[in-house]
């Protein structure tokens, strides 16, 4: 890259292109790259594309009709945004959530943390051209959609956590299924691991490429596997416990080497640490109700509260201020991706264009749940 460039983007030499939102990768998300030949000088997110207004929805119906449509922005992990939601509903009524409705918010996070995780790694494989990954993943994750349609009755968005507790119990039987799916899934990650994350053309793609420093991390204030892969130990289940994740032995993986690969090998830990919590959660799940009878339209009283969890991308949060009506006053969401976005000029800067699509990627960035 020339001295001129560098400091120069208007230099004549410089051109200027977009990336999405139309591109199929991008995700209805728009990045201007300004390029000096096969070089990145200068890269741009410009969201908005998939803006839905969560927010200001969340404050036209009451407690509970917000659950269906909260999930939207984050399909693939719809307990994962719903859990925070639910967490800083209980807190200003003062719910005291039964055990065993814990344990099934606990076990339906976990379990949509790996179908996230695997949507991730697949995709993750069209990026680099390891189409083999994309059939196996998706392929894969259907057995826990099965696990979760057998909880909350849906395979898509459950709307299974809500405030007060979860929307029913699981059906009699479960367990035994839950386990040989846990003990078959544990075998399954060392074949991913051997076909994928030791493949030749994984590793040329992701090693060294697209590099976040724990400083940088830190500073930019990066969350989930971002964070994680670049030696930042951080995950609120464990640093800020919640709900039964107490009760569970389980790691938070970590890796230093903040490139491409760390980001979707972190990934795969996850999704162990999350079948040995499933494992757990179904073996000691007390008896007992699953939710406290709230009614269509509790009146929350008025307060102020914020909330936050562990999802699949990140923290997850809710600031809520109710007014004592059956509607909230003021609603807003932090979202893991928002969070990330700004690694994306970050990282792009001075990478080859061939490697944009893995830098991109590696971020477990979706633009849905950024613009909410």
């Amino acid at each position: 890259m020339t001295v001129e460039s560098e400091y120069n983007p208007d230099a004549d030499r410089i051109m200027n292109v977009a990336l999405g939102p139309q591109h199929p990768g991008a995700g209805h998300f728009r990045i201007q790259l300004w390029l000096d030949g096969d070089f990145v000088v200068k890269a741009e997110p410009d969201p908005g594309y998939v803006h839905r207004g969560e927010e200001k929805m969340g404050e036209y119906r009451n407690y509970i009709q917000n659950v269906p449509h909260l999930e939207r922005p984050v399909i693939l992990d719809s307990c994962g945004i719903l859990f925070p939601y639910a967490l800083a509903v209980d807190e200003l009524m003062n719910n005291k959530i039964p055990p065993r409705g814990q344990y099934l918010r606990v076990i339906m996070a976990e379990i949509n943390r790996i179908v996230s995780h695997m949507y991730f790694i697949g995709i993750y494989g069209i990026f680099v051209g390891h189409t083999t990954m994309i059939t196996w993943a998706m392929g894969d994750r259907d057995f826990w959609i099965d696990i979760a349609e057998r909880i909350g009755g849906a395979r898509v968005t459950f709307a299974y956590i809500i405030p007060g507790g979860v929307r029913n119990d699981m059906p009699e039987g479960l367990t035994e299924r839950a386990l040989k799916t846990c003990d078959w899934f544990e075998k399954r990650m060392n074949e991913y691991e051997k076909i994928f994350f030791k493949n030749p053309l994984f590793l040329e793609r992701t090693e060294g490429i697209g590099v976040l420093t724990k400083e940088n991390a830190i500073r930019l204030g990066a969350t989930g596997t971002v964070l994680r892969a670049s030696g930042v130990k951080h995950d609120i289940r464990k640093d800020e416990p919640y709900s039964a994740y107490p009760d569970f032995d389980f790691d938070v993986p970590s890796l230093t080497a903040g490139d491409c690969w760390a980001r979707a090998y972190v990934a795969l830990q996850e999704m162990r640490e999350s079948v040995k919590i499933i494992r757990q959660a179904f073996k000691e799940i007390p008896s007992g109700p699953v939710r406290l009878k709230l009614g269509p339209q509790p009146r929350v009283p008025a307060g102020e509260v914020y909330a936050r969890s562990e999802a699949a991308r990140g923290e997850m949060s809710y600031h809520l201020i109710s007014d004592g009506t059956p509607r909230p006053y003021r609603m807003k969401i932090g979202v893991p991706s928002f969070k990330n976005m700004i690694m994306i000029p970050h990282l792009l800067k001075g990478v080859h264009v061939g490697d944009i699509p893995p830098v991109y990627w590696s971020q477990n960035f979706w633009p849905v749940e950024s613009d909410r």
